[in-house]
């Protein structure tokens, strides 16, 4: 990977890299190795780290996180992850997730990330400060909104420059206005609140601020997912639309987006902008032959093994080498345990060994799924006590009640998670009332 400096650009095409980085997230959700700060949501130094190291292509910059940092961002707005207290962990959706198309995973996300993104993008514009303050800031909703809408002004398949698509956008009255106020525009300021005030004539232009927040969302968010090819230099002394501005002679670049110098709408990203209806991958690759699964239940990587194919290794056998992973009715049932279901690894390894899978193998993951499916979890149920079995007969055999209740014992009853309201009804119907400790 070759990274731009202040004199060379480099062009990413990002659709292909994406489409492999949104497994390869999933699968760390997945396997609990992401962290995210339970008040802010943000992911951690350690997480972007890990995920840093195993993009397909690495991040933008080798030094400061774009990509590693919005993933778990991403998968937080798109319903596909939540917090358990620091660690992130898949929803019933991010497993679904793990089995969709990857373009049908990332429009998903796309589509969701104007209303429900966890942060306001412009707080990674560091150098303004004063953002914290009561009424500064608009709300973060609208601007996204204005900054997806603004992919339509872009060209499909077509080069345009950054500020060439600034004035596109205020042509067309499409514009991600940051200060709430006035008022709000005199509390952001450069380095000093007084003198470096957004609020002074000439210091609020455009650029510096709306144009400051579309660079992020469109570099941090909409390029991450593959949604537009990107050109782009050092951020540092890049843009020099803010040396006018008091404070500035100490500042290299205003964002870390100020390398950004021209966009590309992918296929990738008119289908996830909902402009056409349909994506079909440019080259579908199929997962290569790399892997030879024994008969003595080991599975064996003949060749390079992804990031996201380890981490799938990891969940279901223990391994015991570098390139070794061993299978054991144990090991399955513990990724069971975890929400990995046994069919799921056939699948995976159906496609992925060379030589097919031994008949042991293949009795030992069906044994486990059957096994897999003698308990189930019904999730948390409130359970009723009664004063003795005559009330438990006749709560039990009511005609109202007895579809939201089990009996379990003599004396009580195990209510249905969805039957609270109706139950309660019912039996103030019979006299009776669960209270306020129940």
């Amino acid at each position: 990977m070759v990274y731009p400096d202040s004199a060379t650009s480099a062009v990413r095409h990002t659709e292909p890299e994406a489409l492999t980085n949104v497994a390869t997230v999933l699968q760390f959700c997945a396997a609990g190795k992401l962290r995210c700060s339970e008040r802010t949501r943000r992911p951690s130094a350690a997480t972007v780290r890990t995920i840093t190291e195993s993009l397909a292509t690495g991040d933008f910059y080798p030094d400061d996180a774009i990509a590693a940092f919005a993933w778990p961002l991403l998968l937080q707005a798109g319903g596909l992850a939540r917090l358990d207290g620091p660690r992130l962990g898949l929803t019933p959706k991010g497993r679904a997730a793990l089995s969709r198309p990857a373009h049908e995973v990332i429009r998903g996300l796309w589509e969701r990330w104007p209303r429900h993104a966890p942060i306001d993008e412009f707080s990674r514009v560091e150098e303004i400060k004063g953002q914290r303050a009561s009424a500064a800031l608009s709300a973060a909703g609208p601007r996204r909104q204005a900054v997806a809408a603004a992919l339509a002004l872009c060209p499909p398949g077509e080069w345009i420059g950054v500020d060439e698509l600034f004035g596109r956008m205020r042509r067309a009255d499409v514009s991600p206005t940051i200060a709430r106020t006035e008022r709000g525009l005199w509390k952001l300021y450069l380095s000093d609140p007084e003198y470096g005030s957004l609020g002074y004539d000439g210091h609020h232009d455009w650029p510096i601020l709306e144009g400051r927040y579309t660079l992020a969302v469109l570099f941090e968010y909409a390029a991450t997912l593959g949604l537009l090819d990107v050109e782009y230099v050092a951020p540092a002394h890049a843009r020099d639309d803010f040396r006018h501005m008091w404070g500035a002679d100490w500042i290299d670049a205003l964002s870390r987006y100020d390398g950004l110098l021209a966009i590309r709408l992918t296929a990738l990203g008119q289908y996830a902008a909902g402009q056409v209806s349909s994506y079909t991958p440019a080259e579908p690759v199929a997962p290569g032959r790399g892997i030879e699964v024994l008969a003595n239940f080991d599975v064996v990587a003949t060749a390079d093994v992804s990031a996201a194919d380890r981490l799938v290794l990891d969940a279901y056998a223990a391994r015991t080498s570098d390139r070794v992973w061993t299978l054991s009715a144990a090991s399955l049932l513990a990724a069971v345990d975890a929400g990995r279901m046994p069919g799921e690894l056939a699948s995976f390894l159906t496609e992925r060994a060379r030589h097919g899978l031994p008949a042991t193998v293949r009795t030992l993951l069906d044994d486990v799924e059957a096994r897999s499916r003698q308990v189930r979890d019904l999730g948390m149920q409130r359970i009723v006590e009664c004063a003795d079995a005559g009330v438990a007969t006749l709560v039990a055999q009511d005609r109202a009640l007895r579809r939201y209740c089990t009996r379990i014992g003599d004396r009580h009853l195990m209510i249905a998670p969805d039957g609270d309201v109706k139950v309660r009804t019912a039996l103030r119907k019979l006299g009776y009332a669960l209270g306020p400790g129940a």
